[in-house]
């Protein structure tokens, strides 16, 4: 067993002195240092970076590292997900402004239908209650001008009817 645990102690030694040559590598040239990358250049699985997490981090720490003086700066991995981010927010703002956009176009056109329609309540509907109002009054008006109108009428025919009882009766007695 020892000599087993031995091979897989010395196997993973060679493998992790590949791994640092490929960061070292990768450090001095123009790549893009990410975990696939250097496990395709050190020859190993992406797992064997996963277990050994020293190696993970300095992965990451190289990723994020600036360039170095001389180098021109590559886009690194963390500028293109902060852009990443900060275009998803953009997208959500922009979404929302456009579904804000859509309810009141919606509304609006809602309104306009309603109006045309001829169901909806007039625009102009103040004016429209001062002139019933108006109307209501020029009605009680004239009701009370008819009013009168009718008692000086019932007057009227009262006095015929008198006029017409004396005159009958004063025939009646010339007779």
């Amino acid at each position: 067993m020892t000599n087993m645990s031995d091979g897989r102690r010395a196997d993973s030694a060679r493998r992790r002195e590949r791994v640092l040559k490929a960061l070292d590598t990768m450090l001095r040239s123009d790549v893009d240092i990410t975990v696939s990358a250097l496990a395709r250049a050190a020859r190993v699985d992406r797992t064997f970076l996963y277990r050994h997490r020293d190696l993970l981090q300095r992965v990451h720490v190289a990723a994020a590292a600036p360039p170095q003086e001389g180098r021109i700066a590559a886009v690194s991995r963390a500028s293109l997900q902060a852009d990443l981010a900060n275009a998803l927010e953009r997208n959500k703002r922009l979404a929302a402004r456009v579904r804000q956009l859509e309810k009141r176009l919606s509304q609006a056109l809602g309104e306009a239908a309603w109006a045309e329609s001829g169901l909806g309540a007039p625009a102009d509907i103040d004016q429209l209650q001062r002139r019933i109002t108006m109307l209501e009054q020029n009605l009680a008006d004239i009701q009370g001008q008819l009013d009168e109108r009718a008692d000086e009428l019932e007057a009227a025919r009262a006095a015929n009817r008198e006029l017409t009882r004396a005159l009958n009766q004063k025939g009646a007695a010339d007779r």
